[in-house]
């Protein structure tokens, strides 16, 4: 975050810092000023051009549930050298990346976990990351920014059905991911491929703003999406937050945003055209990788599936040792469950 972003949000909640997360408050504090430099220098050589940028190709967006195979669908799609993606480095330094990548990104990568805290799929710089956490870095309105502050009122919760954001929210969203993706489209002219769950109640939007723009939604058995989402939100605000999560309606909050976000879905998805919009189920994805991929390929007309399959079978060779998370269910969890969720895989 810049200085304006990182500041305003401190206030916004009252600094209610627990005094155990001062430390970390105050060490991000200087690191605020090296952002608003490097932002500054970056649009001196690159504004302009970042303004002029055309975006040729419109972005392929993965879109579905937290949990729900997102991550491996984006892994699996950026095999192809057809397309580009924003690595974890660009989505942590979005203001800036074009002129610090340089210097700053062995600096933060002595930081970086080799896993994710909330499951343990390899972490690093140059990995595809959600462009979720960008649009927090640049201060735009993210239901992300809960993170920081897990025990206050949720910000721009909104923001996960866009039929529902106010126009202000809207626009400031939308100016900043445009630009993210032009910001990238400068450095690399593929199709840029985004994946981020809080985009799968925004799509009609997404589509005005990229016309052309494909979406891939990927869905999940929800007794297992809705206990691993549990997990991730435990690992996320205990890692990045100021305060110590007490998490005494965290359950409300998943399923209450898992109605707000499918509402939006469903709706916006008949403003789709034909032919942008395929759907794919975790289960088949695993047992049958590349069949499902040679399927959206033909689905959503991405070009020849053959030139991408090695990339792709060399990935899926690498990842034969990954061992996902088990849960166990609740009674009073799986009756929450069916219902939340009982129309999500239909």
């Amino acid at each position: 975050m810049r200085v304006r972003a990182y500041f305003g949000m401190l206030f916004r909640n009252r600094l209610r810092i627990h005094p155990a997360r001062w430390h970390m408050a105050l060490a991000i504090a200087p690191v605020t000023f090296v952002n608003s430099f490097f932002y500054r220098v970056q649009n001196l050589f690159y504004g302009r051009r970042i303004r002029n940028t055309e975006i040729e190709h419109p972005p392929i967006f993965i879109v579905g549930h937290w949990r729900s195979g997102t991550t491996h669908l984006h892994e699996l799609l950026v095999r192809d050298e057809r397309f580009t993606f924003p690595t974890t480095y660009e989505c942590f330094a979005p203001n800036h990346f074009l002129v610090s990548d340089w210097c700053a990104a062995w600096t933060a990568g002595l930081f970086m976990p080799r896993v994710r805290p909330m499951d343990n799929m390899q972490a690093g710089l140059e990995r595809p990351q959600e462009d979720e956490f960008a649009l927090c870095g640049m201060g735009a309105p993210t239901p992300y920014l809960r993170m920081a502050f897990p025990n206050r009122p949720e910000p721009f919760g909104e923001l996960y059905n866009t039929d529902e954001a106010g126009a202000a929210d809207l626009e400031r969203f939308k100016a900043a991911l445009l630009r993210f993706v032009k910001t990238i489209t400068v450095r690399r002219k593929q199709t840029v491929v985004l994946k981020s769950p809080p985009h799968t109640g925004r799509i009609g939007e997404l589509a005005k703003l990229f016309p052309g723009a494909r979406f891939i939604h990927i869905v999940r058995d929800p007794y297992a999406t809705i206990p691993s989402t549990q997990r991730l939100w435990h690992a996320l605000d205990t890692a990045q937050g100021f305060q110590i999560p007490r998490h005494a309606t965290l359950d409300d909050l998943i399923f209450s945003t898992f109605n707000r976000m499918y509402a939006g879905f469903e709706h916006q998805r008949e403003e789709i055209p034909d032919g942008r919009l395929c759907e794919v189920r975790y289960e088949d994805l695993v047992e049958n990788p590349l069949g499902q991929m040679e399927r959206i390929y033909r689905e959503l007309d991405l070009g020849d599936f053959e030139s991408a399959r090695p990339g792709l079978e060399s990935y899926l060779s690498s990842q034969k040792g990954y061992q996902p998370n088990r849960h166990k269910l609740s009674p009073d969890l799986k009756s929450a469950i069916d219902q939340n969720c009982g129309s999500y895989q239909r």
